[in-house]
């Protein structure tokens, strides 16, 4: 242990009135703004942690470092800064601090939920922005996680911004060298600090693998990869961080071939492409996967917290679709028969496809908000065992976080189970509960006040009188206005109030547009359209989303004129 005391540093520094977090706390950002705009990083760190209420006895405080979307390439010098700010501020508090960082920087938004939640700490930081590009060009970002292992929520999020706005110092260790590829604990005299401060690296893997053991039956997942049916898969890690996740736990754990992950090293760019799991941008597994050799794929976001599902020769299962046939398959999975099951979430664009299971299953369900951090209250309280979004996130209560390995492994126990093909599983229950043909259509890096200003003009139209029970003929369909509002969420929970979340419109056969705002950046907008419609007859299954859903599409596009405010042909991303 080094002696000598290391130099506690306060810096002087001035406010930015633009850091205000986005939903859980977070802070997305061009990369280049953090690399030109001074303190920028370290105000906001300072500004979040001065937030925290936090006691004075054992600290634990959690760095995780997404390798992508880095500053400086090559180099870890975002992961120290917050090391600096975070060793300074438990100085300040006159706290025994504790840091537990992932084995060189790396854990994924599921292991930090988990690792929080086993050590009881008092939160956790990620760096990390998301699914959105990396590096130079891309984005960077900043997550704040709370002691229950979720996001943070809004009043903490507004707690952050006020500090942010005020703020004129910082204090930070410029000194401080921590060893982030040495497992175990470093110890280091701190100027004005009586006892040592402890820096804890873990294995990045371990934990949150003891935990899935808990859940699962690995055994059967093993021999369903390993055993005389075997299937053959084939995971994308999209060069994020859940490449040793991926080796791990499904090759080494499971059995899985080595040639079964692909993409697996953590690239600062991702090899340029969006780590997003979807069907525009996870082209080489859907590549693969039509070839027929596979039976069973799947991909990651740069984190780990979202998924995408594929079947032999492509079949591509939504993410809506995904989280009901999970719902309604629960009883593969030891975790939930020792449990049970009290209710499911989802946020509201996500399709009603959840709903006819819990129907079945005498279930509620809590429709909320985008944003993990709404599911996260329902699962504290009890209410709520399963919960997602369409945007390919999925998780339970054994977190308070999406998990994507996760519902992997939920597929994997599912086939493993019904000893079917992932094609068979989806039509079996389409067949049972009906389909509900679903699609997103994104405007991305719009001008933020052109994306208002739709906003505010259609919600001005749907919601006057005159619009209730408007019709719209569209070739051969006639669709019925029954309702529209302006999506408002009241907490079961603790009564808390969320306006203005999404414009909806819902018609007389329950099929159902959705318009909702999305802030990409500080400085872009993303504009989403949702298109739903309902078919329970069987001999009716077998269309293409886009060509059931052109009717919806085409009256979305003609009450809203995006393209004609925009100057756009068509969305960015379609999924």
């Amino acid at each position: 242990m080094d002696r000598t005391p290391i130099p506690v540093l306060t810096v002087q520094t001035a406010p930015y009135e633009d850091q205000r977090p986005t939903g859980g706390g977070g802070l997305r950002r061009p990369t280049g703004l953090f690399e030109s705009q001074r303190n920028y990083l370290p105000n906001f760190v300072q500004s979040l942690l001065s937030s925290i209420s936090m006691q004075p006895t054992h600290v634990c405080i959690f760095l995780c470092k997404r390798i992508g979307s880095i500053l400086g390439l090559y180099n870890f010098y975002p992961i120290h800064i917050y090391l600096y700010v975070c060793v300074c501020l438990l100085i300040f508090k006159s706290l025994i601090g504790r840091l537990v960082i992932g084995q060189n920087g790396i854990l994924s938004t599921p292991a930090v939920s988990c690792i929080i939640r086993k050590i009881k700490a008092a939160g956790g930081i990620i760096l990390t922005a998301s699914h959105s590009p990396g590096g130079p060009g891309g984005e960077f970002g900043v997550k704040f996680e709370v002691a229950n292992g979720g996001p943070a929520p809004d009043i903490v999020s507004d707690k952050i911004y006020q500090i942010s706005k005020t703020l004129e110092e910082y204090t930070i260790c410029p000194d401080l060298r921590v060893d982030l590829s040495r497992l175990g604990r470093q110890e280091f005299d701190l100027e004005n600090k009586f006892k040592p401060f402890r820096v804890e690296i873990v294995d990045s893997v371990d934990i949150y693998l003891n935990l899935l053991r808990s859940i699962f039956d690995f055994n059967a997942i093993r021999n369903l990869l390993t055993g005389p049916n075997q299937i053959k898969i084939r995971i994308d890690a999209m060069n994020g961080v859940m490449g040793p996740y991926v080796r791990r736990i499904l090759c080494d754990e499971l059995g899985a071939p080595a040639n079964s992950a692909i993409n697996c090293i953590p690239l600062e760019d991702f090899g340029g492409q969006p780590p997003d799991p979807n069907l525009t941008y996870a082209t080489a597994l859907l590549e693969a996967m039509r070839g027929g050799e596979y039976g069973f794929g799947a991909a990651f976001d740069a984190d780990g917290d979202r998924y995408m599902i594929l079947g032999q020769n492509g079949f591509f299962v939504n993410a809506s679709d995904s989280l009901a046939i999970i719902a309604a398959n629960l009883s593969c999975i030891p975790y939930f028969c020792q449990m049970g099951v009290r209710g499911f979430g989802r946020s509201m664009p996500t399709s009603t496809a959840l709903d006819k299971v819990a129907k079945v299953m005498k279930v509620p369900v809590y429709e909320t908000p985008t944003g993990w951090r709404y599911f996260s209250n329902l699962m504290d309280s009890g209410r709520c065992s399963l919960c997602g979004e369409e945007s390919f996130g999925t998780g339970s209560d054994h977190l308070r976080e999406k998990d994507g390995l996760w519902a992997v492994l939920v597929w994997l126990s599912i086939l493993a189970a019904r000893k079917q093909s992932v094609e068979e599983i989806v039509r079996d229950h389409w067949t049972k509960f009906g389909r509900h043909y679903y699609c997103r259509f994104d405007y991305e890096a719009l001008e933020p006040r052109t994306a208002y200003f739709i906003m505010r003009d259609l919600e001005t139209l749907i919601t006057d009188k005159s619009f209730s029970h408007q019709q719209f003929a569209v070739g051969n369909n006639i669709y019925s206005v029954e309702r529209t509002d302006s999506f408002e969420y009241i907490d079961p929970v603790d009564g808390t109030v969320t306006k203005r979340q999404g414009l909806r419109i819902i018609f007389s056969d329950a099929s159902r547009l959705i318009f909702r705002m999305s802030a990409s950046s500080h400085v872009r907008a993303t504009l989403r359209i949702y298109a739903e419609s309902y078919e329970k007859d069987p001999s009716q299954h077998n269309k293409e989303p886009q060509a059931v859903l052109s009717p919806l599409i085409a009256i979305a596009l003609k009450i809203s004129q995006i393209h004609e405010r925009t100057g756009r042909k068509g969305p960015t991303v379609i999924t």
